[in-house]
C-alpha cells in the first residue's frame, strides 16, 4: 500500500478531476501524477481543459493566502512572477465564462 501522504495527494487530484467535470469541463488525472503521460512537463498533476494543474494539498496553508473577504489573493516574491490565488468556484465560474 501506498504512503499516506501519497495517497491524499491522489485523492485530491481525484476530486479535482470530479469537480471540473461537475462544471462541464474537459478534465483528466496524469498516470501516477506524472504530466510526462499527457505529453507535459513531470509536475503537471492533472489537466482542466487547456489549464495545466499541479495539486497541493496541506493540512494547513498560511492565513495571508486566504480568499475569506475577497475573490483572489494577488502575491509574489521579491523580483519573482505574480501569481494569482483563487477559490474553485471562482476559476470555473471564469472558465465557464471564458468558455461561452
Amino acid at each position: 500500500m501506498s504512503h499516506p501522504s501519497k495517497r491524499k495527494g491522489n485523492s485530491f487530484e481525484r476530486e479535482l478531476v470530479s469537480l471540473a467535470k461537475e462544471w462541464g469541463f474537459h478534465s483528466k488525472r496524469a498516470y501516477a501524477s506524472n504530466g510526462q503521460s499527457l505529453g507535459f512537463h513531470e509536475e503537471v498533476d492533472l489537466i482542466i481543459e487547456e489549464y495545466k494543474v499541479q495539486a497541493k494539498r496541506r493540512k494547513k496553508i498560511a492565513n495571508f493566502l486566504k480568499c475569506e473577504n475577497t475573490d483572489i489573493v494577488a502575491f509574489r516574491e521579491d523580483r519573482g512572477d505574480t501569481y494569482f490565488l483563487m477559490p474553485a468556484d471562482v476559476f470555473l465560474t471564469l472558465l465557464k465564462k471564458q468558455k461561452g
